[in-house]
């Protein structure tokens, strides 16, 4: 009995403790609940958002502490709380300022530079225009009085006695908002209104009476005014309501202009560009990359009934970044994966477009928020990748290849001492003449941008460490000389092609734009017996392959002119060659080059070596404008080429090219094949 009874004792206890333990667990969350819920009272939230948040906390209040939807419903709770929905960044709009940052930051660029310092100082305009405002009303003291109060406040104010004077000062200057009285001489508030809503639909109309009945307010409201209020006025909301109208008036509304999308080759500087322009507005700066993305809600959520959901990568950006108006870069947006499974560039086009992205909704979050402050800016290797709806939501900038004065600047002048400082030397324990570092750009670099040179210098400071700590670089500083980088660096991985030393038949040198900027190419013709077959080798895309089409049927159609038999490829296959076959090959620029390839072999004339081409043909021998056009110059000049033959239509960019490129090559431009024909046979 006393066992039975020291159990059941001990059981009794046990429940007592779990009953007290469970009271203290529903006190702990009561408090909880109670304590986000002060929170959001407290917090300075939108009126419409308030309301939604206020019935997530009642749900919160009824919800049991064991139920999985109260942690759900807290998270979500704090999610709202911890976005930025007042706070903001004030733009610092100091263009000289902002040019010697990009200055700071990066050489050359001067093109991409003046571009975005012009984006500045139209914000910068936009920012210093004066909210217009024209007060109607027959009672002097009460427009005077207005009058002062918004004078204050920062509003260019015109002050008139009727409606027919209000409508004359709108001829001379429209104004952002116009306040009436509803009862005055010559013309009164509702015909006012008709007038206004006419013929400025975007300007706001408050009306003022003294005579204020629930009819006059209906006819008013009815008829197109904007706000209703009954005199004496109410200040504070005459103020709200003022604001208000501002902020929906198109007119002054901020800069909304198309979205900047940096367009080129990787490493010319896109994204650090985009830094540069953040700092110089003093607003916080993410960059997100968009590569690979395939999942629509990476973007905009998932739904809070999925398990484990979570706001999109916009809202989380905006979260930490504090503030609703950072410079947002979206990085490789032509690299997007778009599948069956999804188009998540659907959803950058309600992002970046100004209409729609003022009320923003994440699946998450599942209520709007503001994007319109944030400035975004996108950048792309590839433009032709990305989809053309969103390519009309964008203003593309296009980022050129370096020349190699340019990379010589950057190298001495940022990378050499960046690097050293990295690797253990003081930037006075080098000195490398400049021809060592154009050995370097050279023969130990193929690219447009800047990052394989930064690698490759890197690489250099590594060595020079490991010789001067083995006794081998003993001098201080360490003196380098062309000669003596490949003995440090070992024999370059790179060799740049260049132009044959005697004439070829048949061999023609041709121009073409890639990822790593301008090369040459070598188109090879041969002529064999045979049975009217073209045979085209060298990994050639479609078009190119249609090039090679175009072009033969061209000198068939056109044998006499050229000294042709009319039927040269009756017994005869022509085989089209370009070398390199491992490597893919595409693009609309060779159909100059194999024709003058595939005549030269078939006149036994010979191409001058010292020529290179690039231009797309039609089957009557119109030449058609290529792009890519300055990286093509500094890919022939690199080449030893003298003269380049460009189309007639490609005047415009060369023009537009620096003396640094152009320096020691002539430019053709033609409008015909024969004419290209002519300059390029001997």
């Amino acid at each position: 009995m006393k066992w039975f009874g020291r159990k059941s004792a001990e059981k009794t206890r046990s429940e007592e403790n779990k009953a007290e333990t469970h009271s203290g667990l529903k006190n702990v969350t009561e408090s909880v609940a109670d304590d986000i819920c002060r929170r959001v009272e407290e917090a300075d939230l939108p009126a419409h958002i308030l309301d939604a948040v206020r019935d997530e906390c009642e749900r919160l209040l009824k919800l049991d502490n064991s139920s999985p939807e109260f942690a759900i419903s807290y998270s979500y709770l704090e999610f709202i709380l911890s976005l930025p929905w007042n706070e903001t960044t004030k733009d610092d709009l100091d263009i000289q300022r902002a040019k010697d940052v990009l200055d700071a930051r990066h050489y050359g660029l001067n093109s991409v530079k003046e571009r975005i310092l012009e984006f500045l100082a139209v914000k910068n305009l936009r920012s210093r225009i004066r909210p217009n405002l024209i007060i109607a009303d027959d009672e002097i003291i009460a427009r005077e009085n207005l009058s002062i109060i918004f004078e204050h406040e920062g509003f260019v104010v015109r002050t008139v006695g009727n409606g027919l004077e209000a409508v004359a000062a709108m001829e001379e200057e429209p104004a952002d908002i116009v306040i009436t009285d509803l009862k005055m001489d010559g013309m009164d508030g509702l015909e006012l209104l008709e007038v206004l809503r006419s013929r400025w639909p975007d300007t706001g109309v408050i009306m003022l009476t003294g005579y204020a009945t629930v009819k006059t307010a209906v006819e008013a409201m009815k008829n197109g005014a904007d706000q209703y209020l009954g005199k004496p006025v109410n200040l504070t909301r005459l103020r709200e309501h003022v604001q208000d109208l501002l902020g929906r008036n198109q007119r002054i509304q901020g800069l909304q202009g198309p979205v900047l999308c940096f367009s080129g080759p990787p490493g010319t500087g896109k994204t650090s560009i985009g830094r540069g322009i953040a700092e110089s507005l003093g607003r916080e700066f993410i960059c997100m990359s968009l590569a690979g993305l395939r999942d629509e809600s990476e973007l905009r959520g998932h739904r809070r009934t999925y398990v484990g959901a979570m706001a999109g990568r916009i809202l989380q950006n905006i979260q930490k970044a504090g503030v609703r108006n950072p410079v947002i870069m979206l990085d490789e947006m032509d690299k997007i994966i778009q599948n069956f499974q999804g188009d998540a560039a659907s959803v950058l086009l309600e992002i970046l477009d100004p209409q729609q992205n003022s009320a923003f909704v994440d699946n998450y979050l599942g209520l709007p928020f503001d994007l319109s402050g944030a400035l975004f800016i996108a950048t792309a290797n590839i433009v032709e990748r990305i989809p053309e709806p969103l390519r009309d939501r964008m203003e593309m900038i296009e980022f050129s290849s370096y020349t190699p004065g340019e990379k010589l600047k950057i190298a001495q002048n940022y990378m050499l001492p960046n690097q050293l400082l990295k690797h253990g030397f003081s930037v006075n324990e080098l000195d490398i003449d400049p021809d060592a570092v154009n050995t370097i750009i050279a023969d130990y670099t193929r690219e447009a941008g800047l990052r394989g040179l930064d690698k490759q210098i890197a690489a250099l400071c590594r060595k020079l460490a490991r010789r001067r700590l083995s006794g081998q670089e003993e001098a201080n500083p360490i003196k380098l000389v062309a000669a003596d980088i490949s003995g440090i660096m070992g024999p370059p991985p790179h060799f740049s092609a260049t132009v044959a030393g005697t004439l070829k038949t048949g061999v023609a040198t041709g121009l073409v734009w890639s990822e790593n900027g301008g090369e040459i190419i070598f188109v090879e013709a041969v002529r064999m017996h045979g049975n009217k077959n073209l045979l085209l080798t060298g990994s050639l895309g479609e078009v190119l392959r249609e090039s090679a089409q175009t072009a033969l049927s061209f000198l068939r159609a056109n044998a006499g002119r050229f000294g042709l038999s009319e039927d040269f490829f009756e017994t005869s296959d022509i085989h089209i060659h370009i070398p390199a076959g491992a490597v893919t090959k595409e693009g609309p620029s060779a159909g100059v080059t194999i024709t003058v390839a595939l005549l030269s072999q078939l006149t036994g004339r010979k191409v001058r070596e010292d020529m290179a081409f690039s231009g797309e043909i039609t089957l009557h021998g119109d030449v058609l404008p290529v792009g890519g056009v300055r990286e093509k110059v500094m890919a022939a000049v690199r080449a030893g080429i003298s003269t380049i033959v460009l189309p007639e239509m490609c005047a415009q960019a060369v023009g537009q090219l620096e003396d640094e490129v152009l320096k020691g090559v002539e430019i053709k431009l033609v409008s015909r094949l024969e004419d290209a024909l002519e300059v390029a046979l001997n």
